[in-house]
């Protein structure tokens, strides 16, 4: 005869979600990577669900969690990509005005030379 008990967790005031600081987020990805540890195990010993501990571990990989954990500024990347864009528009911009502005060189340059020979002495054998 086996018994089979289950825990059942009764929650009787509300909770706020929790604000993991960085420090306490990089603990707990590095915590996923010691021996004998895996990331289910950390996430039913520290109360986090097990896709939010693999997310952190992934935002560990791209560099994420110590950009923040040192103090650096953060923009969302809706921010980022909306400057990247506009930054790619102005370099448009910049190199439409840049190439007007060496046409218009061009112009005068010419129009100086025409004008030097319009206003030039006329040298015997040039009025034929």
């Amino acid at each position: 005869m086996t018994r089979h008990t289950e825990t059942i967790e009764v929650i009787t005031r509300d909770q706020r979600r929790r604000r993991w600081s960085a420090a306490e987020k990089a603990a707990l990805v590095r915590k996923t990577y010691e021996p004998g540890m895996s990331v289910s195990l950390v996430a039913r010993q520290e109360g986090v669900s097990a896709s939010l501990l693999f997310t952190w571990r992934r935002l560990d990989r791209e560099g994420a969690l110590v950009a923040v954990g040192a103090g650096e500024a953060v923009v969302p990347a809706s921010e980022l990509a909306a400057a990247r864009a506009e930054i790619a528009k102005l370099q448009r911009v910049l190199g439409k005005k840049t190439l007007e502005n060496e046409i218009l060189k061009e112009a005068v340059e010419l129009a100086a030379a025409k004008k030097w020979i319009a206003r030039s002495p006329l040298l015997p054998g040039d009025d034929q």
